[in-house]
Formats: structure tokens, sequence, C-alpha cells
């Protein structure tokens, strides 16, 4: 059974990293953002990376294949951003995506997009969406769901959309989280990176002294918007969300939780170091190994590919629910 795949919008990798692990092909790729272009590239040999906007992506320029699967840029549906959704440009790249979509009927597509999404002033453009993918000639599946619920140690709430070509007749279910006790906490994930890490070098240049593949972190300060909240989980707790922004990375957990002040307002308890999350403790909150190396002359960089990532045991769970499918339909064409 073929398994190829094109992936837009590809970041990092996460999602491709996670439907690779399921047994996907990716054969093709694509992502403008050249701080992004070295780090793919060197994580995803074998795919080919194609370099333009989407906007600029003719529908035969991209090759054939069985499924199509990215994230449209998340910034202008965020709850942490402005929230100006489907008006701004960047919100409407996903009209690209299912231009693409329509004009190469693969077998199936996946879409990832922040809660952030379903937020009550874009409902019009989210049924406008679905409503697109319908029209596109695919049966919709769609959830909010948690990663923490399929093995990333970080509570991570998206937005999935999923759907198969009409005419295979699948009837598809979202996978099963996984049990309460089996979720996974920053002490499985990082604890054994504790005392390696070292700070980003002034201007938050990488650090020539890692001990460990980008085990380095933001220095500086810290924003009243952070000191508003308890930015602390302990060791038996998953992660607060990876976000995208380095100054946003979440405390280390060898710190206690921070004390409340007043209203919005937190302090660190004195005699403790806080520090942030490195950029390789964030890369493992988000699943991905420690061989998969990113490539950046600022730190900030490091953690926005991380935080703008898909975190990949939860790619790999929905892939292999995907792929379930499709091998029922062969199954079925056989029989």
């Amino acid at each position: 059974m073929s398994t190829k795949i094109i992936s837009f919008f590809a970041g990092a990798g996460g999602l491709d990293l996670g439907f690779e692990q399921a047994g996907f092909d990716v054969v093709w790729a694509n992502e403008y953002d050249k701080d992004i272009w070295e780090t793919y590239k060197k994580n995803h040999q074998n795919t080919y990376l194609d370099q333009r906007s989407i906007t600029d992506i003719s529908a035969d320029e991209v090759p054939e294949c069985d499924g199509i699967i990215g994230g449209p840029p998340c910034q202008s549906w965020s709850e942490a951003g402005a929230q100006r959704g489907i008006d701004d440009k960047r919100g409407q790249l996903f009209f690209d995506f299912i231009r693409i979509l329509e004009a190469k009927r693969p077998k199936f597509f996946l879409a990832e997009n922040v809660s952030g999404m379903q937020h009550a002033r874009h409902k019009d453009a989210l049924d406008n969406i679905k409503k697109m993918f319908k029209d596109a000639g695919y049966d919709l599946y769609y959830k909010m769901m948690n990663a923490v619920d399929y093995g990333a140690a970080q509570d991570r709430k998206r937005v999935i959309f999923i759907g198969f070509r009409s005419d295979l007749n699948v009837k598809y279910t979202f996978p099963d989280p996984i049990d309460k006790n089996d979720r996974k906490s920053l002490k499985n994930i990082i604890k054994d990176l504790e005392g390696l890490a070292v700070p980003a070098l002034e201007g938050q240049k990488p650090n020539p002294e890692v001990k460990v593949l980008n085990h380095e972190y933001m220095i500086g300060g810290f924003s009243s918007m952070f000191m508003s909240r308890n930015r602390v989980r302990t060791w038996d707790e998953p992660s607060f969300t990876i976000q995208a922004g380095g100054r946003h990375a979440p405390i280390h957990p060898s710190a206690p939780r921070m004390e409340k002040v007043e209203k919005d307002k937190f302090k660190f308890v004195e005699g403790h170091e806080y520090r942030r999350l490195s950029v390789r403790e964030c890369a493992r909150i988000q699943g991905f190994p420690d061989n998969f190396e990113f490539v950046y002359k600022n730190v900030a960089a490091g953690y926005k590919m991380i935080g703008n990532a898909v975190a990949v045991p939860f790619a790999k769970a929905l892939a292999l629910s995907i792929l379930q499918q499709l091998k029922e339909v062969e199954f079925n064409k056989v029989a």
C-alpha cells in the first residue's frame, strides 16, 4: 500500500516526524521561513523541501500523493496573539491549503490549528473552512484535542481537521486517549538532563559550551505578563504548553511554584534559581528525539521552531489512526 504524503507549513517537522514514525513516507514538504530550512533539511534528509510561499505554488507542481498534512500558520487565530483570524493574511493561507487539496484529491488530509480558532468571534470563518473542506470532496472529522492525552508531556490543546475522500466511504473515529495514569510527566521526560543546561550568551547567542545538543536556555528578565501567573509545573505534572516565544518558556521544575502577591501578580520564591526550560528540554516535551538538531544563530529561533511544531507523539497517534483506516479501505477493495 502506498503511503506517500506531502506536508505544507512544515516548520521543523514535528507533524512530519510523527507521520514517519507511524510508517508514512513524507516525499515533499513546503516551508517558507528561511530560518527553519537548515533544521528541516538536516533532520529530514529523504524529503524534498520546497522553499516558496504556498501562495506561489500551483497544484501541478505538487507531487501525486496519498495524503496532505499541515498546520496553516496559527498566529492569527492564537489566544496568545491578537485573534484576528481569517482577516489576517496568515489566516487566509488555509484557503491555499484547500486549493491544493481540491486539485490533488489525495485519499486523506490532516490540518492542525490552535484552540483559539474555536473562539466565538471566528465562528463564521470556521464554519466556512469546514464547508470548503466538504465542498472539496471530503468527509470531515473535527475535534479539539489535548496532546497530553496522546503521550506528550504537556497540556497542549489543538483543533484537528481530518478528512477522507468521500468516495472511500471511511467511517473515521479519533484515537482513544491514553489512561490518565499513563500520562507523561516532566520527571519522565527531562529529569536526566538536570544540572547540564547552560545559559545562552549575550544577545541570546548559542553557547559553544553546551554538554547536550541544544541544551541552553534564554537569559534575561521576565515580563509583567509572564509574572501574572504561576509558570512552574512540578516534576510530577506535565508541562504547560510550549509556546513559540522563548521569553514565555515555562520555568524549570526544580524551582518551587511561584507565590501569589495579588491578582495577576506572582513572584519567585527567594533563595531559589528560576530559569526557563532549555531549547532541548522544550524539544523533549514536544517529543523530538535527542539527535534532532535545531540549527539557529539565536536561541529565540530554536524556541520558536519547537513551539510552533506539532507534538510528535500526538502526530504519531493521529497518523496511526489514519493508517488503520487506509488499510481497511485497501482490504475492502480486495475483498
